[in-house]
């Protein structure tokens, strides 16, 4: 086996950070042990070892997108008469 010399150095958001260090030590693992594991992935698999996708919305989302550019340009009326009304119908 390559000895290790080389070093990488990133940055992420803490919360995800410790998030990964909890789960990959429920794993017995180190985040160094998972980057390893990933990066030989790469190598064995001649790319990334998982899809890489735009997120696409579901039937919901999207009808509510058409909704909102209609009402942007004019073609359907808001049902909300203010937007104290709007955000209750929304629930927010």
């Amino acid at each position: 086996m390559a000895k290790k010399t080389s070093t990488i150095h990133l940055r992420v958001e803490p919360d995800i950070k410790n998030d990964v260090e909890k789960l990959l030590d429920r794993l017995g693992l180190t985040t160094t042990d998972a980057i390893n594991i990933f990066l030989n992935q790469v190598v064995l698999t001649g790319g990334l070892p998982f899809p890489v996708k735009i997120p696409q919305p579901n039937k919901e989302t999207l009808a509510a997108i058409k909704e909102a550019e209609e009402i942007k340009r004019g073609v359907m009326k808001s049902k909300a008469k203010s937007v104290d009304e709007f955000f209750k119908e929304m629930e927010v």
